[in-house]
């Protein structure tokens, strides 16, 4: 069973579409979960005035028979109260950082409007109703997957792979509990001050912020991915549906770029007996350095990715620019825009996460029922125990 995704829709267009093609008959889809994972994606501190505009709400479109999905593509759709794509106005005034410039250069056109509106972040309501419906297969599966927010601008909240990690690993539901208590997606809320005072800092000079976001996966089983083609390693799978994200500019897993500054035997994890009656797989590790990856396939341990975002683009005190449509130098425009968006990011770096996981998982199990599938993988889990005999 092959799952894959699209999606569809522009910024100020009437809707903004996801369909999930392969998922497998007998799921009950949690659409509760699904509005939850669009709440949260329009919430956190510093966003802007589009949160106050749209209140996204999911409606399923095909593919389901009283809330189970029947395995045909599943289309959900959320519409946008602000549908004025005809009557946007113009921007010739491109603005740095954004598309603007390369997408007019590349189509010919000198109208960045022709460009922005499917290139908007907008566009992220629909992995994250296509990502929330792959969490809830998962689920089905016992793994879980749960991000949080380790830094914004220079004000660190957490260690990669620190406290909040052991957290997420003791306990995901509480740890999302924590989280989501706050406004800024961390789970060491002692840096909640700070946190909002560099984003009222930034706001009030014009400026926005980055930061860094870690995403953890519990309970996978070894053996999903490939070894054998480059294009079905996990990791670089990963890779794309997290650098794929608007504003974000690097990806690491495990101990990342760390990993080059250290000796061999401070970086690979040793190998070692798992007690019988605990975990997917034999053996366990003596560490997680590689974060749950070798060789593109899973090891059996946590999966850790990290991806770092840059500033919001769009600045209320704007850079110099041209406008493309006279080519003389202006001021960049200015749209309606966030402050700092690295809280929301994170539900949409958790929700890509999980569509990659759900597609390895339904690789490696095939079927077409959810039932078929969970037969097919405790028949794989099995095999694994034998490894201990």
């Amino acid at each position: 069973m092959a799952l894959s995704f699209s999606t569809a829709g522009e910024s100020h267009g009437p809707a903004v579409i996801a369909t999930l093609f392969g998922l497998p008959f007998g799921h009950t889809l949690d659409v509760d979960w699904i509005n939850a994972q669009l709440k949260r994606r329009q919430g956190g501190y510093g966003r802007g005035g589009r949160q106050n505009v749209e209140r996204d709400e999911v409606t399923v479109l095909s593919g389901l028979r009283r809330g189970v999905t029947i395995g045909s593509p599943l289309t959900l759709v959320i519409h946008n109260k602000d549908s004025r794509l005809d009557k946007a106005p113009d921007l010739a005034n491109v603005r740095p950082g954004h598309v603007d410039l390369a997408g007019v250069l590349k189509i010919g056109s000198r109208n960045a409007r022709d460009v922005l509106e499917r290139a908007s972040a907008r566009e992220t309501a629909a992995r994250v109703m296509a990502g929330a419906a792959c969490q809830g297969l998962l689920r089905e599966f016992g793994i879980e997957v749960v991000a949080r927010v380790l830094s914004i601008g220079d004000v660190v909240a957490d260690q990669p792979m620190g406290q909040g990690y052991s957290a997420i690993y003791q306990g995901p539901d509480a740890a999302r509990a924590v989280r989501d208590a706050g406004e800024f997606g961390t789970l060491d809320r002692a840096h909640d001050a700070a946190l909002k005072a560099a984003i009222d800092s930034a706001k009030a000079a014009g400026d926005t912020l980055g930061g860094v976001i870690e995403i953890v996966a519990l309970n996978l089983p070894p053996g999903l991915g490939s070894h054998n083609h480059w294009d079905s390693k996990l990791d670089g799978r990963l890779g794309q549906a997290l650098m794929s994200i608007q504003a974000m500019k690097a990806v690491e897993i495990g101990l990342g770029s760390e990993a080059a500054g250290r000796h061999g035997s401070k970086v690979h994890d040793s190998v070692l007996p798992m007690p019988p009656s605990f975990g997917r797989s034999p053996y366990t590790r003596g560490s997680n350095n590689a974060g749950g990856l070798e060789g593109g396939v899973t090891n059996g341990e946590p999966l850790v990715c990290r991806v770092h975002m840059k500033p919001i683009s769009t600045l209320m005190n704007p850079l110099q620019t041209v406008d493309v449509s006279t080519g003389k130098a202006t001021q960049a425009s200015t749209e309606r825009s966030d402050t700092c968006a690295v809280p929301a990011a994170a539900i949409v770096a958790e929700c890509a996460v999980a569509i990659v996981l759900a597609q390895a998982l339904l690789e490696k199990t095939g079927g077409d029922s959810v039932e078929e599938a969970r037969r097919n993988f405790d028949a794989y889990l099995a095999s694994l125990r034998e490894f201990r005999q």
